[in-house]
């Protein structure tokens, strides 16, 4: 067997909390990591794309389609969003880091098939509770990838997602009908009844984390429910 090649970093951020993101690469494989710690890599993107064909199930027949995703990471979850939509949809993609908004621009725009280039994009670079917060009755979507999960907080900002509070916000910006769909490396019954209690229809999906481990990750998909 050949030793694996090192890591070598191509770029760094500094957070506003003083923490570091890195973006790295080894071989063919890339990796943001904060803090020493993986955050995603590109090898491991399965369950990430699966939110995506969840959360806009029966949309490719919408007109005008709208859709957030939250959380830009590598671009695979904006991919799979695009692959499900009709031509004339928009799809926002809010991220919070800059940084990440460049490299996807710069250098790993290739690795989801540059789904920034696609006219129906719309980036927008800030808090996604901001936008969410300000949203109602905008989006038939909104596609939640900012953490660990919807109690692991690794920017405590999140907490203003996955609050009571916060849920019912992602409540009202969804039109009729629309769904909720967030990613979580773990299960949790207290947030599957958190999402009930703020008027959601909520199912608990269970998806392989990814074509390379036995590993599962969650979805949770809130569907509002129509008029």
């Amino acid at each position: 067997m050949r030793p694996l090649l090192p890591w070598r970093v191509l770029d760094r951020t500094l957070l506003n909390d003083g923490s570091e993101m890195t973006l790295a690469r080894r071989g063919d494989e890339h990796s943001i990591r904060l803090g020493g710690n993986v955050l995603m890599t590109s090898r491991s993107h399965g369950s990430e794309e699966k939110l995506a064909e969840c959360g806009c199930a029966g949309l490719g027949t919408v007109p005008r389609a709208r859709v957030l995703v939250g959380g830009l990471g590598l671009g695979f979850t904006a991919r799979a969003a695009l692959a499900a939509l009709r031509p004339d949809a928009v799809v926002d993609v809010v991220e919070l880091v800059g940084a990440v908004v460049r490299w996807n621009r710069e250098l790993i725009g290739h690795l989801a098939g540059a789904p920034l280039l696609d006219p129906r994009v719309r980036v927008i670079e800030g808090d996604v509770a901001g936008v969410i917060g300000s949203a109602r009755e905008r989006y038939d979507a909104i596609l939640l990838d900012v953490d660990n999960g919807p109690e692991a907080f690794t920017a405590r900002e999140n907490e203003r997602l996955y609050s009571h509070q916060g849920l019912r916000r992602a409540r009202e910006a969804l039109r009729p009908g629309g769904v909720l769909a967030i990613w979580s490396a773990f299960e949790s019954r207290a947030f599957a009844a958190r999402l009930r209690e703020a008027g959601l229809e909520t199912r608990l999906v269970r998806v392989p984390a990814n074509r390379h481990s036995n590993g599962r990750h969650s979805l949770w998909l809130g569907r509002r429910a129509r008029l």
